[in-house]
């Protein structure tokens, strides 16, 4: 067996699926969207509940939602009709994940939920499922096929589910007008908190460790300074104090090959003018992207009147638990 093109096999089964389903959509995603938000408006809740593989999509949706400030929980369909209905409150949004439509666990429990003024957001791949008939929307996912051999075991269809609620989640977000900062409130722990919720001015190096230098200090005079505050970069700076320019062991060795007389010239002659910069204000992620987008080592940071005020350095974030 040819296992590397097993797996491809499975992938375009997969992508299939995805594309299929992506052709699906219609007003229906529109309205579950509009179903949503105004029940989060209202202070209700989503309530996810699935059977097995659905199940465990279903858990993952919840997460996703709960994670960009819509609140989800997940209900289990047996434990619900033994005092976990508790958890549902009339206004809430109730989303039914099943393929078949007709799973027994959760057939069961929808006369239970329709007690309650809830609205129910349905996954299925049958539209004539009881599942869909007793749903407000209906959102299909009906695959083509799945990536199990015998057309069995649910794959391509999980992974349907799985994208369609991070579809839902993400235009629910963009609806409510979620913002970066709210998403940070959400993370305050790991790298993706530390890096939305500290400023820029929180992880820069300062004072001796910040080299900065005239525009007429010669190259040697320059390399000193670096040197100093053991660092590969320096700002260049005019008489009024204002960035002009950078200057980097890279910019140094370029010129050493053809200029004898290098480290006689002032800086304004060697430097790199207009530098990447970025504000002491900004949050540290807006410092990763640049990283990211730029092949920089070094990022000069500077204040409201374009001084250089700090720096940071690439080989700095992993220490912060940045990277």
């Amino acid at each position: 067996m040819n296992h590397l093109a097993q797996a491809r096999k499975v992938f375009d089964i997969e992508l299939a699926a995805l594309k299929a389903v992506r052709t699906q959509l219609d007003a229906s995603f529109a309205r579950a969207v509009e179903v949503i938000v105004a029940a989060l408006r209202q202070r209700g809740k989503v309530i996810v509940v699935g059977i097995g593989k659905s199940g465990n999509v279903g858990r993952k949706i919840s997460a996703t939602l709960t994670s960009t400030g819509s609140t989800s929980v997940v209900l289990d369909s047996v434990d619900a009709l033994h005092g976990d209905l508790g958890v549902v409150n009339d206004g809430d949004v109730v989303l039914a994940l099943s393929y078949s439509g007709e799973s027994d666990e959760l057939v069961n429990l929808l006369p239970a939920l329709k007690r309650f003024a809830v609205k129910i957001i349905a996954f299925t791949g049958s539209a004539r499922s009881t599942l869909a008939r007793f749903s407000d929307v209906v959102l299909n996912v009906c695959v083509p096929r799945e990536a199990c051999p015998f057309n069995l075991a649910p794959t391509a269809s999980t992974t349907a589910m799985l994208v369609l609620g991070d579809a839902l989640a993400m235009t629910v977000l963009q609806a409510r007008g979620f913002k970066q900062s709210d998403f940070a409130k959400h993370h305050p722990s790991g790298a993706i908190g530390r890096a939305m919720l500290l400023r820029v001015g929180e992880i820069m190096r300062t004072g001796d460790r910040n080299p900065v230098a005239g525009e007429n200090l010669s190259v040697k005079e320059a390399l000193l300074v670096m040197t100093r505050a053991k660092s590969g970069s320096l700002s260049v700076v005019n008489a009024s104090g204002q960035l002009t320019g950078v200057f980097t062991d890279g910019d140094f060795r370029r010129h050493m090959t053809d200029d004898e007389h290098l480290l006689t010239r002032p800086l304004k002659t060697v430097m790199t003018p207009r530098p990447i910069t970025v504000r002491d204000d900004a949050l540290a992620v807006e410092a990763l992207k640049i990283f990211d987008a730029r092949n920089i080592d070094d990022l000069i940071v500077v204040n409201a009147r374009r001084e250089p005020v700090g720096l940071v350095d690439s080989q700095d974030l992993p220490k912060l638990k940045l990277m």
